[in-house]
């Protein structure tokens, strides 16, 4: 392939940081950057629960996904109306994706409402968020362990997401929004800290990949997101 758009290696991650405590209001929050996509991951706790889980002495975790009308380079209307599709099916993963690593039952009968909200968007918005989402809910545990309404620590394990591709025939990591549009093939990968998979998304917009590609593309991933993991750590309370 040519060199990448921002002079990457194909197996380099984008520039990542994570910033905790970036919403002064909230019981847990991140600022996560991966290049230029930003998103403020925060969490807020309530002491109830969906009707649906009445009796079973759980917890839930839920998602809210939105993109600001900016964070692109036109303008994004916002989703008064009901949200799209694709909200949709962004806010489930993070939900789905953050519930597989942590013990309902030690949350306690409350919800924990996770806010992502990306600001800049270069590609890879809904992976950024699991990725962030994933330490301001820790953080918000850690702020209930405080006041001693969590006794028990409910993590299971972590949770970390990528997008991987293939680029003008060479596999890539972490795509940014020039290199996903032109992908023959994207894909966006859930892993836990563990190296267990918890989604594999992928679609070949052009000619079918092979096998081989896909192990390529799923090794990229687990190197990836255990790099992710261990900012994951740095930022974490404790």
């Amino acid at each position: 392939m040519t060199e990448r758009v921002d002079g990457r290696a194909p197996d380099d991650l984008r520039p990542l940081t994570i910033t905790p405590h970036y919403m002064k209001h909230a019981e847990g929050s991140v600022l996560i950057e991966m290049g230029d996509t930003h998103v403020i991951c925060t969490v807020s706790v309530e002491d109830r629960i969906p009707p649906f889980l009445h009796g079973k002495k759980q917890g839930w975790i839920t998602a809210e996904y939105a993109m600001l009308p900016r964070s692109t380079h036109t303008r994004v209307p916002r989703e008064t109306r009901g949200v799209k599709g694709r909200t949709q099916e962004i806010q489930r993963l993070i939900g789905r994706a953050l519930r597989g690593v942590f013990d309902l039952k030690k949350l306690g009968e409350r919800t924990f409402w996770i806010d992502c909200d990306v600001i800049s968007a270069d590609g890879g918005t809904r992976t950024a968020s699991i990725s962030g989402a994933y330490v301001a809910v820790l953080h918000a545990i850690a702020t209930l362990q405080a006041k001693g309404s969590i006794k028990e620590d409910p993590r299971l394990d972590a949770i970390a997401a990528i997008s991987v591709g293939i680029v003008d025939g060479t596999p890539c990591l972490d795509l940014c929004y020039s290199e996903d549009s032109s992908a023959e093939v994207d894909m966006n990968i859930v892993m836990t800290g563990s190296g267990k998979f918890v989604e594999v998304q992928g679609t070949a917009e052009g000619h079918p990949f092979t096998s081989e590609q896909m192990d390529q593309m799923l090794a990229l991933a687990k190197k990836g997101i255990e790099e992710i993991t261990a900012a994951q750590n740095t930022a974490s309370p404790g």
